[in-house]
């Protein structure tokens, strides 16, 4: 039987800041190796027999970064990203991939959702439990993964076994002492999030348990437009839908719930603890990731993304050391983190929601500094990609070629420019930069004005589709 991926990859992972931001989740972090977790779960999911091209669902902020972490792993040559215009919760976002399953005549494949920022360390036990998911779901039942537990953790759900493998219960994250009792009993599992039902099974389901979701999703679907390799649900009936987790909506209502055990490996990586606590250490337990030197440290975690990081006398302590933010705190602390993400969300600063480098589907640009009149930029353009035609109303630009080359629209004048040659661009005046050649192109940007906001921009042509924006 096809089993069709459904990759949820929306939220942001704010207990991973100041590494994961709004605008650069954890899910496309390379955090535990050489791929990004969304990457590690696609490449699982390609090992999977009579896999279908997968199904992934993003926001649109995060849509050209997705799409550029799929086409680098090339695994899959066909797939399909679906664009949440608002965040709806899980409940919705799963539903409209199962609509969009049944468009396409998927109705009755399986359809195995996934969170796209998970870690699996034992890919081939995945694809076993994948197997036994799938005939189960296959009968008509809503399957969940359990998976089971090793300590009693308080930060996960849990799923209570019945008989013949029937769900009896799920269960809000415990308290300590609860959290030892459903270890010791071994009939709980934790709540992986992962799923496997039929769309048919799924939509019927739906429609008796969570009418209103099923009724704005296939608005919003029926709604919704092509937009390149993108299909963007409808923003109006996402809008009026109801906003609910899988589990709420329909798994702890539904009588067709069944858990499969999955002894995979799993972590949702969750928190720098869960990270530390999965990955390889040194003989005093230490996890150092970039340009770190210690001394006389143990059981800590600290990682450098821009500078060395040098650390003397600690002890079970965390130091995330980004170009624009240091976090400093015991790592049983670590779910705590999010306090200080709310804050920066109160306080309106750009720290929680953007890197100093900012990726664009054309490449990407990294602040080197920001002052009240002028800012520097560093910026690198793909091979054969281009920005919009644009202009700006209150700041000059000035741009110097460091590698590569640059096609320039300058008003009414179009030029090449090679290394160390630059052009000059008055506020006012439509412009354009384009690599034309087979490697990036980096330039030095200086803009000079009275205002530098990156919304000081009209465009007049985009190949991304960013005029709305």
């Amino acid at each position: 039987m096809s089993v069709q991926p459904v990759i949820l990859a929306g939220g942001t992972g704010s207990r991973l800041w100041p590494l994961s931001r709004e605008l650069y989740p954890k899910q496309v972090i390379k955090l535990t190796g050489e791929l990004s977790l969304l990457q590690n779960t696609l490449e699982r999911v390609s090992r999977i027999p009579d896999v279908l091209p997968p199904i992934i669902v993003v926001g649109e902020a995060h849509r050209f970064l997705t799409r550029s972490q799929v086409e680098e792993l090339g695994l899959f040559s066909e797939y399909h990203i679906l664009l949440e215009p608002v965040g709806r919760n899980t409940a919705p976002a799963i539903c409209g991939a199962a609509l969009y399953a049944e468009r396409q005549g998927q109705g009755d494949a399986v359809l195995l959702v996934l969170p796209a920022d998970h870690l699996v360390r034992r890919p081939d036990a995945f694809v076993r439990a994948v197997e036994e998911a799938a005939e189960l779901a296959h009968q008509g039942n809503l399957v969940t993964f359990g998976i089971k537990p090793d300590r009693p953790e308080t930060g996960y759900g849990y799923i209570a076994r019945g008989e013949g493998g029937k769900v009896a219960a799920f269960v809000e994250k415990p308290a300590l002492d609860k959290a030892e009792q459903y270890v010791a009993s071994g009939k709980y599992f934790w709540n992986s999030g992962m799923f496997a039902f039929t769309a048919d099974t799924l939509l019927a389901e739906m429609a008796e348990h969570a009418p209103g979701i099923v009724r704005h999703m296939k608005g919003a679907v029926d709604k919704g437009s092509v937009d390149g390799v993108f299909y963007r649900f409808d923003r109006k009936e996402m809008v009026a839908c109801p906003s609910d987790s899988i589990d709420y909506a329909l798994m702890e209502k539904t009588s067709r719930a069944v858990v499969v055990e999955a002894d995979i490996g799993w972590s949702d990586i969750g928190s720098w603890q869960t990270l530390w606590e999965v990955s390889e250490k040194d003989g005093a337990g230490n996890v150092t990731i970039g340009d770190v030197i210690i001394e006389d440290v143990e059981n800590s975690l600290i990682r450098a993304e821009d500078t060395l990081v040098a650390a003397v006398g600690l002890k079970d302590t965390m130091v995330i050391e980004t170009a624009d933010a240091v976090l400093v705190a015991p790592i049983s602390r670590s779910q705590d983190v999010k306090r200080i993400v709310s804050r920066l969300k109160r306080e309106q600063r750009d720290e929680f929601h953007v890197h100093r480098t900012v990726y664009r589907p054309w490449g990407s640009y990294t602040t080197l500094e920001l002052q009240g009149r002028f800012q520097i930029k560093r910026i690198t353009v793909n091979p054969g990609a281009k920005l919009s035609l644009q202009m700006h109303h209150h700041r000059h630009e000035h741009w110097v070629v460091v590698s590569g080359t640059a096609r320039v629209v300058n008003g009414d004048r179009s030029i090449l420019l090679h290394e160390d040659q630059s052009t000059y661009i008055p506020a006012g005046t439509v412009h354009r930069l384009e690599n034309p050649g087979v490697i990036p192109l980096e330039l030095i940007e200086v803009q000079i004005g009275s205002y530098l906001g990156e919304d000081d921009i009209v465009r007049f042509d985009d190949d991304y589709g960013r005029q709305e924006e």
